[in-house]
């Protein structure tokens, strides 16, 4: 009688075959919805997020110019050794930003926009901390 195939191991399989094919796809995970799109963002339960080669305290200034710029208002920070999050509110829509240190240069950022997430605004407000960020390294 064969074994049974270990979850862990079927979900890696899965992940994999879907980041070698690079398209946009989703597909449930335990009652959460992952998404990738294009390999670069990954969405979860209404988080758009993206790896950026950039030191926390680099994101973390870029991430707040990025709210400043766009007039959030009713904004909170709170930041913490390794993570932070940045919230504020931008034409009646509620913004969170998520800020997580994987290394030294590697740092993940979660941007959730609305109760159940806007994926299109939330690449709007990634690109724009990416630019905040080139001005930064000048």
């Amino acid at each position: 009688m064969p074994k049974s195939l270990n979850p862990l191991i079927v979900v890696m399989l899965v992940l994999s075959a879907l980041l070698v094919l690079g398209c946009d796809t989703a597909f449930m995970v335990g009652g959460k919805t992952v998404g990738i799109s294009d390999g670069q963002f990954i969405s979860k339960d209404g988080y758009l997020t993206m790896e950026y080669d950039f030191s926390l305290e680099d994101i973390w200034k870029a991430c707040e110019q990025t709210i400043s710029d766009m007039n959030a208002s009713e904004v909170e920070k709170n930041r913490k050794i390794a993570s932070g999050k940045i919230t504020g509110t931008i034409q009646a829509e509620r913004i969170v930003i998520a800020i997580e240190y994987i290394s030294k240069e590697i740092t993940w950022v979660s941007i959730r926009v609305g109760i159940a997430g806007n994926n299109m605004v939330s690449q709007i407000i990634h690109e724009k901390i990416g630019n905040n960020l080139l001005k930064l390294k000048k």
